[in-house]
């Protein structure tokens, strides 16, 4: 009975998530092309028709309709279930690493880990599509940096501004010297997650990020799909890079100086 009700309480939580994630999805499709994100509901982006009730299950409504609009039968884009997915796990993640609180949802840092990481989700996939990051998305990460003052006692105010500048600062002089380097919404994506996250962990989720970006710049070479004067969105590998070290960013930076 309790293995039951566990299971239950946990698929309640993943369709929480996933629900959370699709509107995150909405708001991807919509922003940059000047939609409302509140007003309206979800369509079609190919034929404009408006989602069934069936549409709206987070997962199971995609899968049942074969991935086609009900509407219209054209393809809906594969990015819907695998946000849905990501929502479903971040948020049963962020409860398996921070607790619960009331009700058996997520704690207040719980809550602050989940927020982060859909941010990070709608920059990666805006920057992808537009290779822009919109300065509303860093606004959002310094508030939670906040928030975190007070919920994550461990880093201090110092610790924050010196993340805050750490790597933004260098990142923007190489910029204003060498073109193309760094775009400006990279450097106040790392800016705001600096404050948030701490150097140590900014630190981490920069390293990582270069590792991604710098393995699928390779690869997109050695395909013949860049040449070496072409650019790619860098957002993406810094939203992976920065979502792994909110949770062990610090860990991986000290074993790394332990080893100095």
């Amino acid at each position: 009975m309790y293995i039951a009700a566990s299971g239950i309480l946990q698929l309640l939580r993943f369709v929480i998530g996933a629900c959370l994630f699709s509107f995150f999805n909405i708001v991807i499709g919509r922003l940059p092309a000047g939609e409302g994100i509140v007003r309206g509901r979800s369509h079609c982006l190919s034929g404009q028709k408006e989602f069934a009730i069936v549409e709206w299950i987070p997962c199971l409504g995609y899968l049942l309709l074969r991935g086609n609009c009900r509407g219209c039968g054209k393809k809906i884009f594969q990015r819907q279930f695998w946000m849905e997915l990501l929502g479903g796990l971040c948020f049963v993640g962020c409860g398996a690493y921070f607790g619960y609180g009331a009700w058996g949802l997520l704690s207040l840092r719980g809550i602050l880990g989940f927020v982060y990481l859909g941010i990070l989700t709608m920059v990666a996939f805006i920057d992808w599509d537009t290779k822009i990051i919109c300065n509303r998305f860093h606004i959002g990460i310094l508030f939670l940096g906040i928030a975190a003052l007070r919920l994550f006692p461990s880093h201090s105010l110092g610790d924050r501004l010196f993340g805050l500048g750490i790597v933004s600062m260098p990142m923007l002089l190489l910029a204003l010297f060498t073109k193309g380097a760094f775009g400006g919404g990279d450097i106040k994506l790392l800016a705001a997650s600096g404050f948030f996250l701490g150097w140590r962990a900014v630190l981490s989720g920069m390293f990582w990020g270069l590792c991604l970006g710098g393995c699928y710049g390779s690869w997109m070479l050695f395909r013949g799909k860049l040449s070496l004067k072409d650019f790619f969105a860098f957002g993406p590998f810094l939203a992976v890079g920065l979502g792994a070290a909110f949770f062990w960013g610090d860990q991986a930076m000290e074993l790394y100086l332990s080893l100095l």
